[in-house]
C-alpha cells in the first residue's frame, strides 16, 4: 500500500486518501448488507470518533475487557469504507453485535441503511436537555418495538473545533497531503472540498435521517462533560479560539449561518 501513500480517491465526488481507500472498498461499503443487530457509529473526521468506539465497546463487552485491552479501536470496530474492512470483518467476535464505524455522509451510505429494520440496537432511556438521546443511558437491549432502538449512533463536534483538529491531523498523517496554511484550510474546510467532503452536508444529511434511521445523535461537548478520567480524549473544546483570527471568524460564522440557519437542526454549540 506504500505506492497509494499520496493517492487521492474520488468517489461520488468526494475525496478520500487512496491509502486506506480504493474505489472498490468504498463501493463495498455502499452496497454493505446491514443486519437487525448492528451497530453503526457516523462521524465526520476529528469528532470524538475514537472516544465514541471506546464508550460504544464497553458497553457491548457485557463486561468481557479483554478485547478493550488488547484489541485496537480500529480492529474492534472497523471502519466499513476503508480497505481493511475486509480483513477485519471476518474476525468480528460473534458474541457482541457488530460494531461498525464509517465517515461517509449519510447519501452514500443511508440507502444500505434503510433496507435494515433494525429490531434490537442500542436503547435510549430518558432524554439530554438538548433534545437528544441521553448516551450515559445507552444499553444492548432486544425489543419488538422499533421506536425505542437506535442502530444508528452519530456523534458530531463544534465544526471550528472539528476543522482545527483536522488541520492538525493533516500535518501529523503521512497520508494527507499538509496543509499550505491554516486560511487555505479554513478555506477548504467553507467549500467543503477537502477529504470526506463537507462537515455542512455530512452534518444536515444524517440529522435528517433521525426519525427514518432512528438515530441517535450525540455530541462531542455533551460527552465531554459527563466523561470520566478514564475515557477523556485529548482534545480540547473550544481550542478553536486559540487559532482563528477575528477575521476567519466572521468569515466562518457568516459561511455557517447560511448553510446551517434554516437547518431546523437543534445543535448544542454556538459559534461565538
Amino acid at each position: 500500500m506504500s505506492e497509494r501513500m499520496n493517492t487521492t480517491e474520488i468517489f461520488e465526488g468526494i475525496r478520500f486518501p487512496g491509502f486506506i481507500h480504493t474505489l472498490e472498498s468504498l463501493k463495498a461499503a455502499c452496497a454493505f448488507q446491514f443486519q437487525d443487530t448492528d451497530v453503526l457509529l457516523v462521524t465526520f473526521p476529528k469528532s470524538g470518533t475514537t472516544w465514541m468506539q471506546q464508550v460504544l465497546s464497553l458497553i457491548f463487552c457485557e463486561g468481557h475487557l479483554w478485547p478493550i485491552y488488547h484489541l485496537p479501536n480500529w480492529s474492534r470496530m472497523p471502519w466499513i469504507e476503508q480497505v481493511s474492512f475486509s480483513k477485519l470483518f471476518p474476525e468480528l467476535r460473534s458474541s457482541w453485535p457488530r460494531l461498525f464505524t464509517s465517515h461517509l455522509s449519510a447519501k452514500l451510505l443511508a440507502p444500505a441503511l434503510m433496507k435494515s429494520k433494525a429490531k434490537t440496537g442500542v436503547r435510549v432511556q430518558g432524554s439530554a436537555t438538548s433534545g437528544h438521546g441521553s448516551w450515559g443511558s445507552l444499553e444492548p437491549q432486544s425489543t419488538e418495538n422499533q421506536d425505542s432502538v437506535r442502530q444508528v449512533v452519530y456523534m458530531a463536534r463544534n465544526p471550528k473545533d472539528t476543522l482545527v483538529s483536522f488541520y492538525h491531523f493533516h500535518r501529523l498523517a503521512s497520508f494527507l497531503p499538509d496543509p499550505s496554511s491554516f486560511e487555505d484550510f479554513v478555506d477548504e474546510f467553507l467549500e467543503g472540498t477537502g477529504f470526506f467532503g463537507s462537515w455542512f452536508d455530512h452534518v444536515k444529511g444524517w440529522l435528517g435521517l433521525q426519525k427514518d434511521l432512528n438515530l441517535l445523535f450525540v455530541t462531542y461537548e455533551e460527552l465531554h462533560q459527563v466523561g470520566t478520567p478514564s475515557t477523556y480524549p485529548t482534545g480540547v473544546v473550544g481550542d478553536w479560539k486559540e487559532h482563528f483570527t477575528p477575521e476567519l471568524d466572521k468569515k466562518f460564522n457568516a459561511v455557517y449561518q447560511s448553510k446551517m440557519g434554516d437547518s431546523g437542526l437543534c445543535l448544542p454549540w454556538t459559534m461565538d
